[in-house]
């Protein structure tokens, strides 16, 4: 089989055409990180005027800081239910949706809809459903199962509010990864594994979920790094990191630390370590967990 390549006649034309996009990089990312990187060495007062070089004070301050490694504890408890909440729902709707012939696309349809919606107000939204004065939840708890709901008050309820309202907010995207890889699993494997006697769940197990892996590993490291960062509006919307610091996660302890409490440094320093973390577990999923991946 012959390969075709193109050859540009003029040499400065692909760096031309990679310009913008080096640039919006360069922009957005790699001098921001650089500042931050800067920063987290320094002590600046209130408006950034003046700054002393503290070298590494910032980070050790925060390794000794039992507020600092309990919102690490926090995130770590956050990320992994939420990533598990997200990936199994969304896994059990898209196979609920693939064996579905007529209403498949309307399913599908109605399902991605929550996609649409913004952080913040998904975090509205179920503010208002969670909320113990006014919301239906803590209702139906207390008059059905004798439970009082108050996330204001309890600190494992404001969890698993942030947990439902973030995962929620992820299932739709999950969902059509999940449903796409499903529909792209030939019928025949099924069916013969079914004719040899193999039941749902024995063919679900070998055959279905092996040939999933690689969509699987793609939606975990997705979805790791949404926990990590992309869940500040959620937080904020719903909880604002209590009670007693119960839901105050990394992110939003930069957030906190460096535009309410204009620590500028230590805020700068845990930026630089919560990318650092992020960077370490995206290669450990690359260097390890890929291998269990079959392509």
């Amino acid at each position: 089989m012959q390969t075709k390549r193109t050859i540009f006649g003029n040499k400065g034309l692909p760096y031309l055409l990679l310009a913008p996009q080096i640039i919006i990089t360069c922009i957005f990312f790699l001098w921001p990180a650089a500042q931050a990187v800067r920063t987290s060495f320094l002590r600046e007062d209130a408006f950034g005027l003046n700054f002393t070089f503290v070298g590494w004070r910032n980070y050790t301050r925060l390794l000794d800081s039992p507020e600092y490694l309990n919102a690490l504890k926090v995130t770590v408890i956050f990320s992994v239910s939420t990533v598990i909440l997200a990936l199994g729902v969304s896994l059990i709707l898209a196979l609920a949706v693939d064996r579905m012939i007529r209403s498949g696309r309307a399913y599908t349809t109605l399902l991605v809809w929550p996609y649409a919606v913004a952080p913040a107000v998904a975090g509205i939204l179920w503010w208002f459903i969670f909320n113990p004065t006014i919301g239906i939840m803590p209702y139906i708890l207390e008059n059905w199962f004798g439970y009082d709901w108050n996330h204001l008050l309890t600190p494992s309820d404001a969890m698993i509010l942030v947990v439902i309202a973030a995962a929620w907010k992820q299932i739709s995207y999950n969902f059509l990864f999940f449903l796409a890889g499903l529909q792209s699993i030939p019928n025949s494997l099924r069916e013969a594994a079914a004719i040899d006697g193999a039941g749902p769940f024995k063919r679900f197990w070998t055959i279905t979920l092996p040939l999933l892996s690689p969509t699987t590993f793609f939606l975990l490291v997705v979805n790791i790094v949404y926990t990590l960062f992309e869940t500040f509006a959620v937080i904020d919307a719903t909880t604002e990191g209590g009670p007693a610091q119960a839901t105050n996660i990394l992110v939003y302890k930069v957030f906190r630390d460096g535009f309410v409490g204009l620590n500028f440094g230590s805020s700068a320093a845990q930026s630089v370590i919560l990318m650092g973390l992020v960077i370490v577990l995206t290669v450990i999923q690359f260097r390890f967990v890929e291998r269990r991946v079959t392509y």
